[in-house]
């Protein structure tokens, strides 16, 4: 009777993760700072699966920053992410997949206010054809790409390669999952999990090998928060939050820091970078930084993709010391190539290198 109770407990933190037939919404960050990573995703949907993936060129940003930097009204950015469903609408798809958090918790917001308040609804249909012509649909699933790779996990561990496995010791690696602040805690019901036990990362790193890590600030916010970053004068605030989590971490030795936010992935790499150069200060073993990776990295390492061609070498945190305890096989000198063999500027004070 206990497992049956938990099994239902369980149940009610679940969510509908569409198989097939996505609308694809990319994110600013995502390509400005991780583009293999959305190019991983494809390929693996479209290529390995064999999934339909469409992506419209006229999909715009969802101005989810200028919204929580208090510049975008609310008005306007319902109306930006109509346009998104009409795009959707217009291609006749149903199900949509968000590459982005912050899109993500917009999108949530969105939804659940026209829920609740279905004359905005009306106003936002009514502003978006006075401007454009457009009509749309609601989607009738929404996902994050973290939910995508997520239900197809097992499939991602019958074609590994490279485990999460320590090569060397033959111990499972060290995971901290890091969940986006807008994936789960605005509105529990959309993340796998909820916000209370959200699996969406160590889902992954446990059927890929690896062992997750917790600790006392494991839901602690990365330190972006928008206003905390974007005006100058708090940015104090912001790495005093950053460094409040990887001092929490770091007697748990991790190898690995995995997120699903683009924006905690971006600042929990530079921030180690900031931080070491500002106090001498690193949170890995051996004096080191500790890597932080996107699930589609992840997911490409452990199924034997080219970690340049994923983008590692774009990081702060360079990844050598984690590929080697993978076995995952690696040329330095392609590092900073171009796919005609072009030799790259080399950027100078990465770490880990």
């Amino acid at each position: 009777m206990k497992n049956e109770g938990r099994k239902r407990i369980w149940a009610e933190y679940q969510k509908k993760i569409a198989d097939d037939h996505f609308f694809y919404v990319r994110s600013c960050i995502r390509q400005s700072f991780f583009p293999g990573s959305e190019q991983f995703f494809l390929n693996f949907m479209r290529d390995v699966l064999g999934k339909d993936v469409y992506e419209n060129p006229s999909h715009t940003t969802c101005t989810g920053i200028g919204y929580h930097g208090d510049i975008v009204p609310f008005s306007t950015i319902m109306t930006v992410v109509a346009r998104h469903f009409a795009l959707m609408t217009e291609a006749g798809y149903k199900n949509i997949a968000i590459s982005c958090v912050t899109s993500f918790g917009i999108y949530t917001e969105i939804i659940e206010t026209w829920k609740h308040f279905p004359e905005e609804l009306e106003k936002t249909r009514e502003y978006l054809y006075k401007a454009t012509g457009r009509e749309f649909n609601i989607p009738e699933n929404m996902a994050h790409t973290s939910d995508i790779i997520y239900k197809f996990r097992n499939e991602i561990a019958e074609k590994a390669k490279n485990p999460l496995i320590n090569r060397q010791t033959g111990d499972p690696l060290r995971v901290v999952e890091h969940i986006g602040c807008h994936y789960s805690k605005m509105f529990p019901k959309y993340g796998v999990g909820g916000a209370e036990f959200p699996r969406v990362l160590s889902g992954m790193a446990e059927a890929w090998g690896g062992e997750v890590i917790d600790y006392p600030e494991r839901r602690h916010c990365c330190g972006f928060g928008f206003r905390q970053y974007l005006v100058q004068a708090n940015r104090g605030y912001s790495i005093s939050n950053t460094v409040k989590k990887f001092d929490s971490m770091k007697p748990f030795k991790p190898d690995l820091v995995l997120t699903n936010c683009p924006g905690c992935n971006m600042f929990m790499d530079k921030w180690q970078y900031t931080i070491r150069e500002m106090e001498g200060t690193t949170y890995g073993e051996n004096g080191e930084s500790i890597p932080v990776l996107t699930y589609e990295e992840l997911a490409g390492l452990v199924m034997g993709y080219n970690p340049w061609d994923l983008g590692l070498q774009y990081h702060m945190v360079q990844s050598e010391p984690l590929l080697r305890k993978m076995g995952v096989e690696f040329d330095g000198q392609d590092k900073f190539k171009t796919k005609d063999g072009r030799q790259m500027p080399v950027p100078e004070n990465l770490i880990n290198v």
